[in-house]
Formats: C-alpha cells, sequence, structure tokens
C-alpha cells in the first residue's frame, strides 16, 4: 500500500490554511491533528499504548512516543502503561513515582485507510472547534437584527446562512404568506442562541413584536438615541400591528418622529413586514388614557375600570362599535394586548341597559338583605353602595349625610346588614363543617368560609390535605380552586410549604434553605 508522506512545512501551512478558512485558533487545528495522528500511531502499534503525537509549533516537527507512567510497586493496574520504579530507572537513573518513560517511535507513512481515519478526526475536531467559535460569537448576540441568505427550506423551516454561522427561522417565526427561496437575502431577529449536542443553534424571528421594535430603532436615530422609548408592541404579524412610543423631550412628537416625513420611516418598517398595518399610539401612564389611545382610530365616550378583574369597560357611540372592535376582533385584541388590560367594549345603549340592570339586581338585594322597601334601596344603588358589606362597614355618620336618610336610619341599616352578614357566615361555616372541613386547617390558613368551601368541595379537608397541594393548584387562573381571589402564586406556595413544616414532612432549616436557594437563583436570573 502506497504510503502518503507529510512534510514539516505541509503540515503547518495546511494548519494555518484551515484555522483562516474557518475563523478558529491554529493551534486548536494543530491538536486536531495531534489527535489524528496519535490515532494512527496507536493503529499501527496497538491500541493498548499510551502513544501520543506533538507537532512543534514553530518547524513543524512530528514527534510520537509511547508513554509509561512510573507508579509504586504495588499500584501497577495496567503492565502495558504502568512500571514499577526499579524498572523505570534501567532506562531513567532518577525516575520517580509520577515520571514518565517516554520511547520515541519511529515517523509513520499514512496508508490509504489510516489517512482517511486521520482526516475524519481533523474534520471532526475542527467542526467542534468551529462549533465553539460560533456559540462564543452569537451567546450574546440575543436581541439583535442579522442579514443572511436563505440556505435551504426544509417542510417550511428555513436554514440562514449568517456567514460565520448558520440561523434557523421556523415555520411559526415566518411572517403569514411570507415565502422563501434559496438565495433571498432575509432580516430577522435573534431571540435565542443554545449550545446543542449537533452544534449552536441560533434561532430566528421575523414575527416577535421585538423585531419591530429593532426595525423601528434602525429606522428612527430618535429611538437609537434614547429621545423616544418603544414601551410596548402588540402584532398579528403579516397583518396589522400596534406600537406605543414615549418622548423623553417634550419638543419632540414621539408618533410624528416614528412616521417619518411623508410617512418614510414607518412605511420602511411596512415594506420589511410584508405591508402590516402599524398604528402608532402616544405611551400615557394614565391606564384609562392609554387604553383609549390604544383603541385607535375608534372613539371613545367613556372608560370604566375594575383593577380586582383586570378589565375596562369602553364605551363607544353606535356607529362606532365594528371599527373599536375591527376585524374578528383585531383591533381590541392588539389594545388588549398592547395595554395589560382586559377590554369589553359596548355601545351607549348597551352600556345604559347593563347600568339599568345592575340597578335593579343591586336594588332587589339591598331589598331582601335588609328588609327595606324600594325607595331606600334604590337610594343605596345611586349612592354608589353595591354590596350589603359595604352597608354593614361603612361608619354610621357618614351614611347618614345621605338624602333622606338620618342617624337613626343609618344606624338600623347599617345593624341589618351586620346581622345578615352574620347569618350568613353561620350558614357558610355550618356548610364548611358538614363538608368535613377542619378547624386546625381554617385557623392555620386564615381564608374565609366560602373559600374553605371551595376546598372542601374538592375533599382538601385538613392541613395534611392541604401540605399536599402545588401552589398553581389554588391559584391557576384557568382551574385554581382559589382562582380569582387575590392569592398569588408565591403567597400560596408559601402557606403550602409552611403547612409541611407543620406536619413533620419538612423541617424548618429545611425550607429555609430551599427558599434561600430559591431567592438566589431568581436574583442570578435577574442579573442574566
Amino acid at each position: 500500500m502506497e504510503g502518503i508522506t507529510i512534510t514539516r512545512t505541509d503540515m503547518l501551512a495546511v494548519a494555518d490554511a484551515v484555522a483562516r478558512e474557518k475563523g478558529i485558533e491554529r493551534d486548536l487545528v494543530l491538536e486536531a491533528m495531534e489527535q489524528a495522528i496519535q490515532k494512527a500511531g496507536r493503529s499501527k502499534y496497538g491500541m493498548e499504548h499510551d502513544i501520543r503525537a506533538t507537532i512543534d509549533r514553530k518547524t513543524g516537527e512530528i514527534v510520537l512516543a509511547r508513554y509509561i507512567e512510573v507508579v509504586a510497586p504495588d499500584a501497577v493496574e495496567d503492565e502495558v502503561k504502568q512500571t514499577t520504579v526499579d524498572r523505570a530507572r534501567r532506562k531513567k537513573p532518577d525516575a520517580v513515582v509520577g515520571d514518565f518513560i517516554i520511547d520515541r517511535l519511529p515517523p509513520i507513512d499514512f496508508g490509504r485507510i489510516a489517512a482517511q481515519t486521520a482526516k475524519q478526526v481533523i474534520v471532526q475536531k475542527v467542526r467542534e472547534a468551529e462549533r465553539d467559535r460560533q456559540y462564543e460569537e452569537y451567546k450574546d448576540r440575543n436581541g439583535e437584527i442579522v442579514n443572511g441568505l436563505v440556505k435551504r427550506v426544509e417542510y417550511g423551516n428555513v436554514t440562514i446562512d449568517l456567514g460565520r454561522a448558520e440561523g434557523v427561522l421556523r415555520r411559526d417565526e415566518i411572517i403569514p404568506r411570507e415565502h422563501f427561496k434559496r438565495g433571498d437575502r432575509v432580516r430577522a431577529y435573534i431571540f435565542d442562541v443554545r449550545k446543542e449536542q449537533k452544534g449552536p443553534q441560533i434561532f430566528l424571528s421575523r414575527t416577535r413584536p421585538e423585531f419591530m421594535a429593532m426595525l423601528f430603532a434602525q429606522e428612527v436615530p430618535e429611538i437609537y438615541d434614547g429621545i423616544i422609548e418603544i414601551k410596548k408592541v402588540a402584532r398579528d404579524p403579516g397583518s396589522r400591528a400596534k406600537i406605543a412610543v414615549l418622548s423623553n423631550d417634550g419638543s419632540i412628537d414621539p408618533v410624528g418622529a416614528c412616521v417619518g416625513m411623508r410617512g418614510s420611516r414607518v412605511q420602511a418598517v411596512v415594506a420589511e413586514l410584508q405591508g402590516e398595518k402599524i398604528d402608532i399610539i402616544p405611551w400615557n401612564d394614565e391606564d384609562p388614557t392609554f387604553v383609549v389611545n390604544a383603541l385607535a382610530p375608534a372613539e371613545v365616550t367613556k372608560v370604566v375600570m375594575d383593577p380586582d378583574t383586570n378589565t375596562i369597560e369602553v364605551v363607544v357611540p353606535d356607529e362606532q362599535l365594528s371599527l373599536a372592535i375591527g376585524r374578528r376582533g383585531q383591533n381590541v385584541r392588539l389594545a388588549s394586548m398592547l395595554t395589560g388590560w382586559n377590554i369589553d367594549i359596548m355601545t351607549e345603549e348597551q352600556e345604559s341597559e347593563k347600568r339599568q340592570r345592575e340597578f335593579v339586581e343591586r336594588s332587589e338585594l339591598f331589598m331582601e338583605a335588609l328588609d327595606v322597601d324600594d325607595m331606600i334601596a334604590q337610594l343605596l344603588v345611586t349612592e354608589g353602595f353595591t354590596s350589603v358589606e359595604e352597608v354593614a362597614y361603612v361608619p354610621v355618620d357618614e351614611m347618614a349625610t345621605i338624602e333622606g336618610f338620618d342617624e337613626e336610619v343609618a344606624e338600623a341599616l347599617s345593624d341589618r346588614a351586620s346581622a345578615y352578614l352574620d347569618e350568613q357566615n353561620r350558614l357558610l361555616e355550618e356548610k364548611r363543617r358538614n363538608l368535613g372541613v377542619t378547624d386546625d386547617l381554617a385557623t392555620y390558613t386564615g381564608f374565609t368560609n366560602k373559600q374553605l368551601i371551595k376546598l372542601g368541595e374538592e375533599k382538601i379537608c385538613t392541613i395534611e390535605d392541604f401540605a399536599g397541594l402545588a401552589a398553581d393548584e389554588l391559584t391557576d387562573p384557568a382551574d385554581g380552586l382559589l382562582r380569582g381571589d387575590d392569592l398569588t402564586e408565591a403567597e400560596a406556595n408559601i402557606m403550602v410549604m409552611n403547612a409541611r413544616v407543620k406536619v413533620g414532612w419538612l423541617t424548618q432549616e429545611e425550607l429555609d434553605q430551599m427558599l434561600a436557594e430559591q431567592a438566589a437563583a431568581e436574583a442570578a436570573e435577574e442579573e442574566a
């Protein structure tokens, strides 16, 4: 079999060429070559030997040698790779435990198979080094926009050549009705970089709100300079979007700056996003005003906030209803995403009907609970009372200021409301006991009887039962046992963990350690 000889000069020249082409360190290429030569040497002299290859970084000289470790007489585990001090001193008189006896081996010629094996090793090592280089280069580039050429399209997923790396634009990150073919130039947003087994994965997106924000930052110098802030973006990719902007300079109109002369700036972004219509909204710290702005171009006549349910009722003229809702609910949906509020839209007529219905329902509630006539009940509703609890807890002298009331009437209403609530609470407590919910659980949690009944109906009757819950089983917005009761997941988690301490499943020290570790992890995440 004809041998393949590589000269010293060739070795260094190849290493330099590969390092330049792949953008990796020359030493990494030479290390890969050393491992390839080492593998070939073991194939020739025996895989059981510890054979190592080194390439002189200046001259390119290749040294192939067998290493034998010097160990204590009772520590020999592999006679091929280890020897005792006595035997070692026959070759190296000053040998001590821990030294190596190095036997230099003659250079080897690479046969065709050995050369192919060596090539595979070098290619693999160079590829690994290239992947490490790509990851190091892109790991801190989350949030950037990059340009690249489409390399291939497979099952709707697009691989993009970024020059020194490849990015993946998945089907769900592509704007609807957008199609790419090999060689197309693409601009996209890096939203994640992961180091996976097959190499670094650079995930790109054209549908995320951040992509639109970055496009505006490129088109509007005031955003880049920090004079104008993009506070929030909501998108229905390829169709419509809303972007809320705030100016830190009172003399600059943020909406006008983002639109540009004759719409030039916004049109540049629209063109990149395949004609996506963009509403530019002035940001406002006052939620009602911001919601009104976000519903543009619809006109709003009235806003009613309900912080407890995170809902805002918006009243619009009858002829503005379809405009406010938008096609397939798009306008109100984007406004809700932008503001973070659930938005209920109704016409003036619908709002009037709703208020009238609520007025009647509350009046009937007060008539039944307080045993009063419709005139007094309606007076209470007109003055803004919405529940029996409010009647019971509002100071008597404050209630006495209502026109038509005096202190005697106010006191009688307060007493009746308190008596009604006491009776309701007695009935609830009786139901709670009938469900088997223990006093210990009631005392420990401090929950109301209504909340305890909810637990009891799900067979959560003792502290042990409560300790076996997960926090989200209590607070999950969809099916949590106490959803909507102003109990946060963090608060629920503390209650459950303390219950586990109380029943002996955890010690207080273990709980303290867990909480400290959790706090440290959250702090590290915030810093990152």
